[in-house]
Parts: C-alpha cells; structure tokens; sequence
C-alpha cells in the first residue's frame, strides 16, 4: 500500500438538519489530517434515534406493493432499493420509477439506501465498455436518490479476477482510477459510496478492502460490511491460491472503522463453483450459519454502532441466482420472519452487553 489509513477518533451519527459526517482525525503515512464535520442533505435517519432496521425487500416480493407489505409487516420505515419486478431500481423506467414513489409515499416508507448495481460482479474492470455502462447506471442513480432524498449507495469495485494473480498491479490500476471516478460523482451530488465486500475486487480479502480504502481517498467513500459474503468467497489475502474462503470474523476485524452500514446474511459453505463467481452457499436465518453474525452484532453494539441493518436472507430467491425462485406467500413469510429473528437476536446481544437495563 502507499501509506495506511488509520482512523484516531470520531463516529458518524444522523442529524436532525441531515446527515452529519463527523469525519475523524487520521494518519496518513504519519501526517496528522485534522478531524472536521459535514452535513450531507437529511433523509435517511429516524427522528430521535438512529439505530434502524432495513432490507432487501425485493427478496420477498418482486413488486412494490408486495415489498411495501412486508416491511410494514414488520413495523419499519425503510427499504434498501434494489429490483422493482425484476428490474433495478436505476434501471425501470421513469414512469415505473413514478410510480414506486407514489406507492412508497402512500405507505410512509422510505428508501435509506439505493442497492445499486454500480461496479459489481457484472462488470469488468478491464472492460472501458462496462466502465462507460456502469457509469450511466450511476448517473441515472443519483437523479433519482435526490427525488427520494437518499443519501447512501451500495456500490462495488468491479468484478473478482479469480483467474489472475492476487494483487495484479494492471486489474489495480483500473479498479483504483474507475472507482475514484464514480466516488467523486457521489461526492460532488452529496452522496455515500457503501462499498460492499461482494464478488468484486475489494471482496477478495480484508487486504483488498484495505488496499482500496487506501486508494480511494473521500469522506464519502466508506463501507457496507456483509456478514455472509466471506462465507462464499475464497480468501486471497495470502496469494493467488483458492483453497480456503474466509472468515467472517476476521474480515470484520480488520475493516470494523471503516463499516458505516451493515448487511445481514447468513450460510453454510457448500462447495465451490468451478466455473468462477459465487460459491455454493446453504443460506440460513442469522445466527445459524458461518457467518458469525451474533459475535458480530455484539462487537459493533460494543463499540457504539448506531447505523442500519439491512437483511438480505437469500433464503428463497438469490439475486445472482436465476434458478432460485419461491411463490411470493413464501418469499414475503420468510423475510418477514428472517427480520423478526435478527431483531430478537439484537435484543439477546444487549442483553449480553447489559444495554436493555
């Protein structure tokens, strides 16, 4: 790495005027850079408390109507927007997006996150064609996050290069410069850039989130931490061997000051997948799988976290996966439920913290 980034003090938190970014003291290869703070537009937070339960909604219904159904069936405010019947969210036409906001406004729900597409698996970081697609994706994004007033994005780093080397000094150089660019769109319209530890470079390992951190130097560049994603991912923090995936426990430790965000997911390690990209996963409900979610939960309880929790269950229908379908009864009884099991596991994880006395 050039230097390393190392947080000194501070914490994010949810303004009632916005979304205030207290940006924290850091070194950067030994110089001092001062702490300071600013408001991004408001949107996404809770009046009067800022820890909030969100998800995947298009994991229990294609449509909006079924999504709108189970998030109030589960008595929250907000959804994480990704597909609207198949189609993501910055993809659908205007006049289907149109109507999504008259239906998310009808019901008092709110969009806190747009689970974009931008930089993910689908996109080569070789490949100026997919630089240039997944830039209008971006741009198509950002319109739209103003109209819903959404402050934070999922984004990628573009897709793993499993069959090159490691750390490839040439998928680097592209990674780093295209992501940078995409960064300082979000940047310049007020947006978070979430980067999510998926099947993209920064996925490969804690040491490639590190190493993108280092590289893509913005206060509004942070991370949405997956606790399920090392579940299915080799590790290559070690080299260019894929033998072992990694370790969700570990992975959190080493990027935990940089985690503004957190999606839950959970499984058992079923076999890799020959051809490259997703492994095979059984998923489960949180806390019963590979993915070390109650040890998680309590360490960012532990150490202040007051963000959001985004469930993505994966249990009847995989985004990745065509093949995995469920009738929408089930799709919307299982995260219903899945949502339901990760709030009682959070009030056990302060109960082991003495929080709820």
């Amino acid at each position: 790495m050039r230097g390393q980034l190392r947080r000194l003090s501070g914490a994010n938190f949810f303004g009632k005027k916005g979304l205030t970014i207290a940006h924290p003291a850091l070194l950067y290869n030994n110089e001092l850079i001062p702490a300071h703070s600013e408001t991004v537009s408001a949107g996404n937070q809770q009046e009067g408390w800022t820890m909030y339960y969100t998800g995947f909604a298009d994991e229990a219904s294609s449509s909006m109507a079924g999504q709108i159904a189970a998030t109030k069936e589960l008595g929250w405010q907000f959804i994480e927007a990704r597909a609207v019947d198949g189609t993501n969210i910055h993809d659908i036409s205007d006049e289907a997006f149109d109507k999504v906001v008259e239906q998310l406004d009808a019901a008092g729900i709110r969009i806190n996150c747009f689970g974009s597409a931008v930089a993910n698996w689908g996109w080569d970081p070789m490949s100026d064609e997919d630089f240039e697609k997944t830039t209008a994706q971006l741009r198509r994004a950002l319109v739209r996050m103003k109209r819903v007033n959404c402050t934070m994005l999922r984004g990628m780093s573009f897709k793993a290069t499993w069959d090159r080397p490691a750390f490839d000094p040439a998928v680097e150089e592209q990674v780093f410069r295209k992501v940078n660019v995409l960064v300082r769109m979000c940047e310049e319209a007020g947006v978070l850039y979430l980067h999510e530890n998926c099947n993209n470079y920064g996925g490969m390992s804690w040491k490639h989130t590190l190493k993108l951190l280092d590289h893509v130097k913005s206060p509004n560049f942070k991370l949405v931490f997956d606790t399920g994603n090392p579940v299915m991912n080799f590790d290559r923090s070690n080299g260019d061997e894929l033998v072992h995936c990694q370790n969700s426990w570990e992975f959190y430790q080493h990027v935990r000051e940089f985690i503004y965000y957190v999606h839950i997911k959970d499984g058992v390690f079923q076999g890799r997948n020959e051809n490259g990209g997703f492994h095979r996963a059984h998923f489960t409900f949180p806390g019963e799988g590979e993915g070390d979610v109650m040890k998680i939960v309590i360490d960012l309880l532990r150490h202040g976290y007051d963000g959001g929790f985004s469930m993505e269950p994966h249990m009847k229908v995989v985004f990745h996966d065509a093949d995995a379908k469920s009738e929408d009864a089930a799709r919307i009884a299982n995260y219903v439920e899945y949502g339901r099991r990760f709030m009682r596991l959070v009030e056990s994880a302060r109960e082991s913290l003495g929080q709820n006395k």
